[in-house]
Formats: C-alpha cells, structure tokens, sequence
C-alpha cells in the first residue's frame, strides 16, 4: 500500500538537505506549558502548536473511552512527539472539555484547556481538510526521523502502480482524508450504525449528511456524518431516510407504502425512532436541515443532489 508523501516542491527538498524536514519545525513553534521530561529535539516542556494539531488528529480518530494513557496510539503518540502517554492522555481530555456534545452528555472531559488548546480546536473547524493532510504529513516526518516505518494509505485502497506524480500524490491524499473521516465518525459512534446498532466494521459507512461534492469546506468535518450500515447509508443518500431536528428518524413515502416483507421488518419500524447520538460531534443542524430539505424525497428533494458523495469511507 502506498505512503503518504512526506512533502512537496523543491524547497522541501533542499531543507532536507540541510536536516530536519521543514513541517517538523511545526514542533518548535512555541506553545503552553506541558509536562517534563521531554525528549528528542524539543527545547522546552511547552507544548507547541505542532504537538496539540498531532493530538487533536488523534483526539478525533479515538472514542471518548479510548482516551486513557495506556491504549497503543496515545503511546505512541507519545513517543513520537516526546512527550509522556499520560500526559498525551490528559491533552486528549483537555480537548474532550471543548466538545459541545460531549458536555452536553453530562461528562465533562478534564478541566484546564488552554487558549492554545482552543485555538487548536477553531482551526480544525475551520479547515479539516487542510490539516488532516498536514497532521498526516508530520506523522510520517517524525516517523521517518526516528527511523520508524511510514504509516501507508488506507490499507483497503489499491492505487495502481502506473499512477505517479502528481496524481498518484493527490490520490493517496484522498485516501488520506477519507480515512480520516471514516475514523473520526466512527469513532464518534462507538463503531456502531447509528440507526440499527449494527457493529461489523466491514458492513459500516461514515456517511456525509451534507454531500462532499455540495460543501467542500466540511467534507471532514466529523459533524457532518453519520455511521451507518450500508444498506442504511444507500437508503440516506436517495433521500428515503433523513432526520427531524430531534434527531428522529424520517421514512419517505415509498417505503411507508412498500409492502416488501423485508421492507416492512427492517425499515419502517425505523419511522420516528431516534438515532443513536455521537459521543462527540454530534450533527449538526443545519447539515441534518439541509439533507431533509434538499434530498428527502417528502420535502422534493432529489438523490441528485447526493450525487457523488464518496460515501464509501
């Protein structure tokens, strides 16, 4: 499976020459006070803002009950960015505080967020795309350092080999991003479809409510998906499912009147049933109020408006 490429140009190329890869200074720029005991080329125990994009990254692709110091990633998190696992998982909870729905559960993640940390948080919200790229890319930098083997592409993808360049460089990116989502929404969900409880990771869908195609400032935003199986998935997309602003489940008419007994057991006790919410980013509304008013088939809506989706994360 293919590897991310590291970086772009001449320019990165020739400070590489000269040492370390250019996006590793990210880790230099100053940042807030940290834990002690930091290793590698760190110069301080802040923590800077290259650390806090590689722990939200992460903060996004974990469930809230896998934010505890002793899971794989945290440690190896960790590790690559010099930094002690509980002190990695006491960020992750830092960031859990900042999440609306993760208060509005009633858990509270852990107190003391710093501005940093929420300056953070508002530029991920701001532009997913561009740094699950650029968080993705200094994984692979610090990786490559330490003499680790580069993480590959979602190991499901296979880009041909006869693809190079420039567009086999924007394929793997693609891939990059959509892995991204996937996990996040996932992870949100608990790995489980949100309206039928099904939780066969092979049989799931990280679905976008508002179609990538239709708001490509939030194709990875994790508010704007849902986990579903893909028979569920199929069914959003036409427009035959959507959701009221209570997060009810909607049943368009062709279904209420299909009178196919799979139909009729599988599909239409769904009508009026609430989803399973997210642990954390949970949709938001007006995503879920422009799928019912732009692709449900009650409100005029059209499958075209979905068209292209790329819901096959």
């Amino acid at each position: 499976m293919p590897a991310l490429p590291l970086a772009h140009g001449a320019a990165h190329g020739q400070a590489r020459q000269q040492g370390r890869h250019p996006i590793l200074e990210l880790l230099e720029l100053p940042g807030v006070p940290g834990d002690a005991g930091v290793t590698g080329t760190m110069l301080s125990n802040r923590w800077t803002i290259g650390q806090l994009k590689l722990a939200f990254h992460l903060y996004c692709r974990l469930s809230f009950g896998q934010l505890h110091q002793g899971n794989p990633e945290v440690v190896e998190l960790a590790g690559l960015i010099g930094r002690t696992p509980a002190a990695v998982a006491m960020k992750l909870c830092n960031f859990a505080s900042l999440d609306p729905a993760i208060v509005a559960s009633g858990r509270k993640g852990l107190a003391g967020a710093s501005r940093l940390d929420r300056q953070v948080w508002e530029l991920f919200q701001a532009d997913w795309e561009g740094l699950a790229v650029e968080c993705a890319q200094l994984r692979q930098a610090l990786r490559a350092e330490r003499g680790l083997p580069l993480e590959e592409a979602d190991e499901a993808v296979d880009i041909p080999e006869d693809f190079t360049g420039a567009t086999r460089q924007v394929l793997i990116e693609q891939r990059v991003k959509q892995q991204f989502f996937r996990r996040a929404v996932l992870g949100s969900y608990a790995g489980r479809c949100c309206m039928s409880g099904l939780a066969e990771p092979g049989l799931l869908i990280a679905s976008h409510i508002v179609p990538w195609r239709q708001d490509p400032a939030n194709r990875l935003n994790p508010a704007n998906g849902l986990c579903l199986s893909a028979l569920h998935d199929r069914a959003f997309d036409q427009g035959l499912l959507s959701l009221d602003d209570d997060y009810r489940i909607l049943l368009a008419e062709p279904l209420r009147r299909n009178a196919d007994p799979f139909v009729c057991e599988v599909l239409q006790p769904l009508a009026g049933r609430p989803i399973r919410l997210p642990e954390r980013f949970r949709p938001e509304a007006r995503f879920v109020a422009w799928h019912r008013q732009h692709v449900f088939v009650d409100s005029g809506g059209s499958s075209s408006a979905a068209a292209g989706t790329g819901d096959f994360v």
